[in-house]
Order: C-alpha cells, then sequence, then structure tokens
C-alpha cells in the first residue's frame, strides 16, 4: 500500500508490502529512517527550522525540524526499532527561487544545519543525502527492502 506524507507529518510502516512516499519537498527538510533489522520504517516532512511559539510545536512539532525529528525517532522507536539498525537518510533542503526571488531567509539551509545538530548530539549519523542546490525533490522509502529512491524532472535515482 503506498502511504502518503503531506507536508508537516511523518508516517511509520512495519508492513513490507507498504511505500512511504512524500512529494515536492523543496526548501523543506525529508528525513527517512530505517531499521533493517526489523523492517520498520518512516518518513518526517518538516516545514521550518525551529518553533518560535511552543504552542504551535505543540499542536504539530512535524512542522519544525527541532521538534519533529525527536518526536520522529521517538515514534520509530515505540514502534520497534533500534538505534543501532538505523539506515538514515535526508532530503530536500532546497534554496527554491519563487518567482524570480531566491529565499533570503534561507529555510532549506537552516532546516539542514538544525537536523545535523540534532543528530549530532544524539549519535545519529546521515548515510547518504540529497540536500541543497534549487530542485524539488520526492522521496520513497520501500518497507521491504529499505531502498530510497528520489525524483525529480523525469529522473530518478536511490540514495
Amino acid at each position: 500500500m503506498q502511504i502518503v506524507v503531506d507536508v508537516a507529518d511523518m508516517k511509520l510502516s512495519k508492513s513490507k508490502s507498504d511505500v512511504i512516499i512524500t512529494y515536492s519537498l523543496g526548501s523543506c527538510l525529508g528525513l527517512v529512517a530505517y531499521d533493517q533489522v526489523n523492517c520498520i520504517g518512516g518518513i518526517l516532512h518538516s516545514m521550518l527550522p525551529v518553533a518560535k511559539d511552543k504552542s504551535e510545536a505543540d499542536t504539530n512539532p512535524y512542522k519544525f525540524v527541532d521538534t519533529g525529528v525527536t518526536y520522529f525517532f521517538n515514534k520509530l522507536f515505540e514502534a520497534g526499532a533500534e538505534k543501532r539498525n538505523l539506515v538514515v537518510k535526508a532530503a530536500g533542503c532546497s534554496n527554491i527561487i519563487n518567482q524570480g526571488t531566491v529565499d533570503m531567509f534561507n529555510i532549506g539551509e537552516r532546516n539542514y544545519l538544525i537536523l545535523r545538530k540534532i543528530l549530532w548530539k544524539n549519535d545519529i549519523f546521515i548515510a547518504s543525502e540529497e540536500v541543497g542546490g534549487n530542485i524539488p525533490r520526492t522521496v520513497q522509502l520501500e518497507i521491504m527492502t529499505g531502498k530510497v529512491s528520489i525524483k525529480n524532472a523525469g529522473t530518478e535515482r536511490y540514495l
């Protein structure tokens, strides 16, 4: 079954027949984590680097990288994933040009920097990534194999 991850959300699965996908990552972060022993995986699609308002982060922690990453890993561990078995991959964090102007707030770059800081503090390392640039990306995780694919502009490649 195909499971779609919307913006500011995350999805997990233990079912080997599932494929989790998130569309059109621009400056947003797409974080994939997969426990290769227990076949549990998920995708987080976070929009902004930091929650400035605690009540907004409480309402939807996945909207922000600083709260979403922690919640995402906690949910993975609750589902039975083990940290030592995790393969983590990242995508997105682009500098999308909108109507001829560059994102002067550097949302994509800031999303990526916050991610790296959180992962470093928790001794979690990125196995592979495709971040930055100025292209949108669609990311897909196959639960059966743990394969992560990235699609954009009619091309597909594996992370």
